[in-house]
């Protein structure tokens, strides 16, 4: 018993674990932010930056398991997490931009400040809602798969699992980003360029999300209301 039981904890913590790291690939805010703080500043910032998101994702995670009703009700803070997103991937895509045509200055002043890198990427990951559909949705997948059972010894491995993989996933970015800039070591305009047109396009992205398909996020959570149970 105890056996089988520790199989499904394992079970749980790589297929997390595994999700999170094939989630962090397609190019986003926080893995472009992380690379380009590895290669403007450090490592060590970039992965605390890493740090701070994974932590307020595993707390998205987390709250969505135990508090599934109450979320999905949130849609105006929802709607509002949106048009902030917005505001941030836009600031980012000009400052970027304007660093690639400063070549004196060199570096993106959104992500360059004073605040800590930990909090910054707590703050920027808080402030990201695209995640709560995308874990809402991977989770009623796993309770209906009988992966992710209701007990809290299973969401704690599978939130670790989560955290694991988002941090595997940022050092792709952070470690590769390091290794392009060594590259073009006497061409980081042209880097500053890249990523500002990476933000740019993930800026058109959302703007599509939000005016276009005008699917916003609360809709996306009612999509999961069946087959998740009560914690």
């Amino acid at each position: 018993m105890t056996e089988s039981i520790a199989k499904g904890w394992v079970r749980v913590f790589i297929t997390g674990m595994v999700i999170s790291f094939l989630g962090c690939l397609p190019l986003g805010t926080l893995n472009i932010a992380a690379m380009q703080i590895a290669i403007n500043q450090s490592v060590e910032n970039a992965l605390l930056f890493s740090l701070g998101a994974l932590t307020a994702e595993m707390i998205y995670v987390r709250l969505s398991l135990v508090a599934m009703d109450w979320v999905r009700k949130q849609e105006k803070i929802f709607r509002m997490l949106e048009w902030l997103t917005l505001l941030i991937i836009v600031a980012l895509a000009v400052s970027s931009l304007y660093a690639a045509m400063h070549p004196q200055q060199g570096r993106n002043v959104i992500l360059n400040n004073n605040l800590p890198s930990y909090i910054l990427g707590l703050s920027m990951s808080a402030l990201n809602p695209v995640q709560i559909p995308f874990w809402f949705g991977w989770s009623t997948v796993l309770f209906t798969k009988n992966v992710l059972k209701p007990q809290a010894a299973y969401y704690n491995t599978y939130i670790i699992g989560i955290g694991l993989g988002t941090m595997l996933g940022n050092c792709v970015f952070i470690f590769g980003g390091r290794l392009i800039a060594s590259k073009i070591q006497n061409n980081q305009s042209l880097m500053n360029y890249v990523i500002g047109g990476v933000f740019v396009i993930t800026a058109l992205i959302q703007c599509w999300r939000m005016f276009v398909k005008k699917k916003d996020i609360g809709a996306k959570l009612h999509e999961t209301e069946e087959g998740m149970p009560n914690a």
